[in-house]
């Protein structure tokens, strides 16, 4: 190997981890569901890819599923579907979840909740997080998470591209019309 070729596979070598590093940060990032909390939509062991991007041109949406930063340890990643935006009333009553006092039909729940949680308003900055496996997840509805603050959105979960099985895009319900 001559050393101009030497320079060119450095050269490339550098471009391709620049390029990569740009891709994570700024873009699009993989992300391993770990636990139950999810379920049915999610499984533990699957691996997303999860789009940094949206979240700079516009809000998050109710109903996306998100990654997020463990407000009691921003350090881990958490990953739950918005279901409150800022200033929405949101609790839960025998199995319901309500949003602004109307009931909300979540046909992406394992089960309904087995607790009731009573009524909040999410701060402005804010969002409240549920998993859709309501009695196996720890969520807005406790303390150590909270509502979580806009900068701790990491991004949306788009597609699911492993196992294979599961290849797929991850659907967003149409919670919004509900609500009109």
């Amino acid at each position: 190997m001559t050393r101009s070729e030497l320079v060119e596979y450095v050269q490339a070598l550098v471009i391709a981890l620049g390029l990569a590093l740009f891709i994570i940060v700024f873009i699009a990032q993989a992300f391993v569901v770990q636990g139950s909390s999810m379920e049915p939509t999610l499984h533990d062991g699957e691996r997303l890819l999860v789009d940094k991007l949206t979240y700079r041109f516009r809000e998050p949406a109710r109903g996306e599923i998100v990654v997020f930063k463990y407000p009691a340890d921003p350090s881990h990643r958490y990953i739950k579907r918005i279901v409150g935006l800022p200033g929405d009333k949101i609790y839960l009553s025998h199995g319901v979840l309500y949003i602004n006092d109307i009931p909300i039909e979540e046909n992406y729940t394992k089960e309904p909740a087995a607790n009731d949680f009573w009524p909040v308003t999410v701060p402005e900055g804010h969002y409240f997080l549920l998993g859709d496996n309501r009695n196996n997840s720890e969520d807005s509805r406790y303390p150590d998470v909270g509502f979580v603050p806009r900068q701790y959105l990491i991004g949306r979960a788009i597609f699911v591209f492993w196992p294979l099985p599961k290849l797929g895009i991850v659907r967003v319900p149409d919670l919004a019309a509900q609500l009109r």
